[in-house]
Parts: structure tokens; C-alpha cells; sequence
């Protein structure tokens, strides 16, 4: 039985944000192959190249909460048909400067809620063409756009339905298993 570190990010910044309860789910979900992490960018000062010489700490900071985990979980809500702004900033620090992407060969997972019908779908497809320019290998299936309903799951991540706990369960299962292939595929040096 293979473990991994997996750092999760929460898209939104909002405390209340129903995606932070997925995420909690997901964690309390999750295989016992999986230790979870949430690698927090709400700190992060907007990305310029300016700072490509030298990286203020707290962003340094944030590149190492990466490179210390085996994956990453983007856990996110679709923000005018993208994802939201700090989220995409946050991505800009990782994989910057030129040569030092941390998302290289990391495999990757994209789930999030909302409370609209299509569940966040057009902000994920963008969240992968972003990591996809990133050379960060994701898992495209299952796909996972959760809608949110009152209730479905409580501030510390009870799932209330039991199909979509079991979905999320075995999101967090086959996730666990992308992993281990991608790590078959590209073996850590």
C-alpha cells in the first residue's frame, strides 16, 4: 500500500464557501493511502516577474507546501465561467519563475460545487487547460461538478446524501489510483 501526500487548494477564499466543506468531505473521505493537506494561497501578494529574482517568503513558503507533496486537489467554484481570480494567482506563483513550474509531473484532481445545475464545469475545463500548459498530468475521468443543495454537506464535511457520499468516496479512491499510475508512468528521481 503506496501513501501519498496530496496538498488540496480551495478555490475560494470566502470562509463560508461551500467548496471548503467539499473539501472537508473529501478529506474525511478519502482512502487511508491519501494524507490530505490544505496548502493555503490567501497570503499570496498579486504574481508579478518582478519578484522572479527574488521571491518574497511567504510565496517561497507556498512553493515548498507543494514540492513536500506526491499531488494536488483543486477544490473550486467556477467563477464568472473561469476559476476564481486568487486561485489562478496562486497557479501564476507555482509555476513561476521560468523553469521552476512545481506542477511539473505532479499528478493533479479538479472537483468543485455549486449551487447552479452544471456544478462548475466550464471553470474546470478552463482549470485544466491552465494546468495542462503547466505539464501537470490530470485526472479527466471521473469528472466531478457536485450541485450544491442546502444541507448536502454540513460545515464540517458530513455529507448528508449517501449517493454522493459514495460518489465522493470513490472520486477520492480512483483519484488515489491515477497516482499510482502517473508515478508508474513518470517514476520520481
Amino acid at each position: 500500500m503506496t501513501k501519498h501526500k496530496v496538498g488540496y487548494f480551495v478555490g475560494s477564499l470566502a470562509k463560508g464557501s461551500i467548496n471548503r466543506k467539499l473539501a472537508l468531505a473529501l478529506v474525511q473521505l478519502a482512502p487511508a493511502e491519501l494524507e490530505m493537506q490544505e496548502i493555503s494561497f490567501r497570503d499570496l501578494p498579486l504574481y508579478s516577474y518582478d519578484y522572479d529574482a527574488d521571491y518574497p517568503k511567504v510565496a517561497r513558503d507556498f512553493k515548498e507546501a507543494i514540492a513536500a507533496v506526491d499531488a494536488v486537489l483543486f477544490v473550486t467554484p467556477e467563477y464568472n465561467r473561469s476559476i476564481p481570480g486568487g486561485l489562478k494567482n496562486a497557479i501564476d506563483w507555482a509555476s513561476r519563475p521560468w523553469g521552476q513550474n512545481s506542477f511539473t509531473r505532479k499528478p493533479s484532481g479538479i472537483i468543485g460545487t455549486s449551487p447552479g445545475s452544471i456544478g462548475t464545469a466550464v471553470g474546470q475545463q478552463h482549470l485544466k487547460t491552465i494546468l495542462s500548459f503547466c505539464n501537470s498530468p490530470m485526472m479527466n475521468a471521473i469528472e466531478a461538478y457536485i450541485h450544491f443543495t442546502p444541507d448536502l454537506i454540513s460545515d464540517d464535511g458530513v455529507v448528508s446524501s449517501e449517493s454522493t457520499r459514495d460518489f465522493l468516496a470513490n472520486y477520492m479512491s480512483e483519484f488515489n489510483n491515477f497516482i499510482n499510475r502517473v508515478y508508474t508512468a513518470y517514476p520520481r528521481s
